[in-house]
């Protein structure tokens, strides 16, 4: 039967082992995304957030439990086709954005597609209609260094959709912008989500995504202790 979900987690737990001291950090992560939602983790630092967007991001492997992604079982892949998968299906924005700064903003866009291998003609293109989207048109050719951190964060985004991914992962995107350039980056990716059906999860601390998400998920101490459903 096909799975309904864009990605489902099953009892992820994740562990690291200090010493003597074996330091649980998730215990036993259960969660299922459909394609299209937006959804937002929250919770202090510490409770795992980012470990879990690492491990749904195939970024790292839990201690047990799986992930399914478009109904591909992660751990049936080698390193290999995990990362060509990853390449091809999830996208990924940090909270600091990681640009190359000796590149533009297009050539910065355009890394992801290089990776993968296609048409430099059709890829240009769609690297300058990415970048008009995010409302960057006329700074294609600046690099990260002339370009404020909202704008910066923008050509993250742009990236990040490069290689129209099923799944777009981000961790703290806001945590090094102002309060108007978190907005008006959530505003980017309400409108992404409304016009491709995009699919984002967002580890954040930012109320304002939680307000406007379609599903937000808390977690305490490596476990899930809520979650509410905010459009249907």
């Amino acid at each position: 039967m096909e799975d309904q979900y864009l990605l489902r987690t099953e009892d992820l737990v994740k562990t690291y082992r200090s010493g003597p001291e074996v330091i649980e950090v998730l215990k036993g992560i259960s969660m299922a995304v459909k394609a299209g939602e937006i959804v937002v983790i929250m919770g202090p630092s510490g409770v795992g957030k980012s470990t879990l967007l690492n491990i749904i991001g195939t970024l790292d492997k839990p201690t047990g439990g799986k992930v399914w992604i478009d109904g591909q079982d992660m751990s049936q892949l080698d390193e290999a086709r995990l990362a060509r998968f990853r390449n091809q299906h999830i996208g990924f924005v940090f909270q600091f954005h990681y640009l190359l700064p000796e590149f533009t903003a297009l050539e910065n866009v355009l890394i992801p597609r290089m990776i993968k291998g296609n048409d430099w003609k059709k890829d240009r293109q769609r690297a300058i209609q990415l970048l008009e989207e995010v409302g960057l048109g006329a700074r294609l050719h600046h690099r990260p260094n002339q370009l404020s951190g909202g704008e910066q964060q923008r050509v993250a985004v742009a990236r990040a959709l490069m290689n129209q991914p099923k799944l777009v992962l981000a961790d703290e995107p806001t945590g090094d912008l102002d309060r108007r350039n978190s907005e008006a980056l959530f505003e980017l990716i309400l409108s992404l989500n409304e016009k491709y059906n995009q699919t984002f999860i967002i580890v954040t601390h930012n109320e304002m995504f939680a307000e406007r998400a379609h599903r937000v998920i808390h977690l305490w101490d490596g476990k899930i202790v809520d979650e509410k459903v905010l459009k249907v």
